[in-house]
């Protein structure tokens, strides 16, 4: 099976994620570091399509500029995806994709409904 990952290494989710991953057999892993290789708008829609979460779900607001950017109230839902894709610190971590679906990895062990 093969898992994609968008991944921050400086989350300790992010990591216990991936550590789930590269230990189950048979799952061959592909690492995206969002933070330095960004969202494509249409990826990050069909993540959170597949993933059933509007934009505001997938929100980070903490440790990112959402208040300053006038997310947390009021903006609508484009208005949050264009923000997550000029500032990928928005998104809430991590994305897991596998052939079996998409799911924002919160706590860590939602990761085994997709393996």
């Amino acid at each position: 099976m093969h898992a994609t990952i968008w991944h921050n290494p400086d989350c300790g989710t992010s990591r216990k994620t991936l550590a789930i991953l590269e230990e189950t057999k048979g799952v061959v892993v592909d690492v995206i570091a969002y933070r330095t290789q960004p969202f494509a708008r249409e990826k990050l829609e069909q993540l959170l399509h597949d993933a059933g979460l509007t934009p505001r779900e997938a929100l980070r607001t903490r440790g990112s500029p959402a208040e300053e950017l006038g997310l947390i109230e009021g903006a609508s839902p484009e208005q949050i995806l264009d923000a997550m894709v000029e500032h990928p610190n928005l998104v809430e971590r991590p994305f897991v994709e596998t052939a079996k679906g998409v799911r924002l990895c919160r706590p860590q062990e939602k990761v085994y409904e997709i393996l």
